[in-house]
């Protein structure tokens, strides 16, 4: 199954925020395989900002870390249609549109989960659900992937 990320999970990887979302990040990005993750440039673009802000990384240190990610999974972006649909998507729902940018390129890439916290838990955009992976109850499509993943990984 095809998962995109959301930045806040990758920001709790790099330290941002507190210990116990900071370890289910990392477990989670442990058991995604490489080939299943979808990373919008719209997310890397993101998770500098908070580096530098939040974080308190230099220029230079967050270019890294975001490049590292970006060599990682790969970067997948945007395009003209994406955008097109980003921007219908923000107008009908009332989302932001950087937030409609990245739901519309998982939706481009196949992806069946946006793994996201900030974004509305159970939103479902052309075939992709927005599951938020810090929630105390798990939406059921990412509770079932994730029970796949770790009896693999045993």
């Amino acid at each position: 199954m095809k998962v995109a990320l959301d930045t806040n999970v990758l920001a709790y990887v790099e330290g941002v925020g507190d210990e116990p979302r900071r370890a289910a990040a990392e477990h989670l990005v442990t058991l995604l395989s490489i080939d299943s993750v979808i990373l919008p440039t719209q997310v890397a673009g993101e998770l500098y900002n908070v580096l530098r802000r939040k974080k308190g990384l230099e220029r230079a240190e967050a270019a890294t870390v975001v490049m590292r990610w970006g060599d990682f999974y790969g970067l997948t972006p945007h395009t003209t249609q994406t955008f097109t649909d980003a921007v219908a998507l923000a107008a009908e729902h009332d989302k932001q549109i950087w937030d409609a940018l990245i739901l519309s390129i998982a939706a481009a890439n196949g992806c069946r989960l946006l793994l996201s916290e900030d974004m509305q838990d159970g939103f479902v955009y052309r075939g992709v659900t927005v599951a938020n992976p810090f929630a105390e109850t798990l939406h059921p499509l990412l509770a079932s992937l994730l029970d796949t993943l770790s009896e693999r990984s045993e």
